[in-house]
């Protein structure tokens, strides 16, 4: 009888994946990596596949690796596809995430928007999300997911603009963080570049555990280097608020009828963390939702 809840479970978020994929479908040709990405850090561990259209991150004891966009952005949607290593994981940790460049020296703080795995052993694997916002952190929320991640590409992405942050894990929004810095919640708002990685968690990702390096190399796949972003090259950062860029507009400020139905779903189901149970009192937002 459990197994047939699970099985009409995982069918229903399939019905809503197909009813929900026109949304955002990706928009324009794919593009190489070499188009809108450039790799920063462990090249001797990122390999390419398919004419670059493909990048394989691997890590082992030596050393993980890290790719960022070229270019910085104020607004938009950002997403992609990510097959996360098929082993016991523990204490990897594969991003995908927004974040500024630090101008502590000019008095500006952090902003992060992140999509991170903390690995597997065994058990059902976990997705966490995070916002930083001038310096302020902690906001992490964590899934589990109704599929399994190593075996094929899922798709991942943020809606940032300014009215809302919205992740979604195949077009399915998975949770939303709303504008709210009239009342005094902090919202990112620096231009931030896009990155993807791979890189040593323990022993935070890992309860204390170890790397099981004799697993290793770990590897971890991203496609779909396409980027709908306002690029930080306007005289004002205001400009790309604009509602004539689509991820601005009317519609995107929140969530239809029914993408507000597969969020109720997945909160419910799927959500096995949520630091506003943990430390609202921290958290104006926390109050206000």
């Amino acid at each position: 009888m459990l197994h047939l809840h699970k099985k009409l479970n995982f069918c229903f978020v399939i019905l809503l994946f197909v009813a929900l994929a026109s949304v955002y479908a990706r928009k324009g040709a794919e593009v190489s990596f070499q188009q809108n990405y450039k790799v920063v850090w462990g090249n001797h561990h990122v390999f390419f596949l398919q004419h670059g259209r493909e990048v394989q991150l691997s890590i082992d004891k030596t050393s993980g690796a890290g790719f960022r966009s070229k270019l910085d952005y104020a607004s938009g949607f950002f997403q992609m596809r990510i097959k996360i290593p098929n082993k016991d994981s523990r204490g990897v940790v594969t991003a995908f995430y927004l974040t500024s460049r630090l101008y502590e020296h000019m008095g500006e703080k952090h902003d992060e928007i992140d999509f991170e795995f903390l690995g597997n052993n065994g058990e059902p694997h976990t997705l966490q999300t995070n916002i930083f916002a001038n310096d302020e952190g902690g906001r992490e929320q964590r899934h589990s997911l109704w599929f399994d991640p190593t075996i094929d590409f899922h798709t991942y992405g943020v809606l940032w603009n300014q009215h809302q942050i919205v992740f979604y894990v195949d077009e399915i929004p998975i949770r939303v963080f709303k504008n709210n810095s009239k009342v005094g919640v902090s919202y990112p708002w620096q231009e931030m570049h896009v990155t993807g990685s791979i890189w040593n968690g323990e022993p935070w990702a890992s309860n204390g555990k170890r790397i099981d390096w004799n697993q290793a190399p770990f590897t971890a796949h991203f496609q779909g280097f396409n980027i709908h972003g306002c690029q930080n090259q306007n005289p004002s950062k205001y400009l790309c608020y604009s509602p004539r860029l689509w991820w601005n507009d009317h519609k995107h400020s929140e969530l239809n009828p029914q993408q507000r139905k597969a969020y109720q779903y997945v909160t419910e189901k799927h959500l096995v963390y949520d630091y506003c149970s943990d430390r609202g009192q921290l958290h104006k937002e926390c109050q206000i939702n």
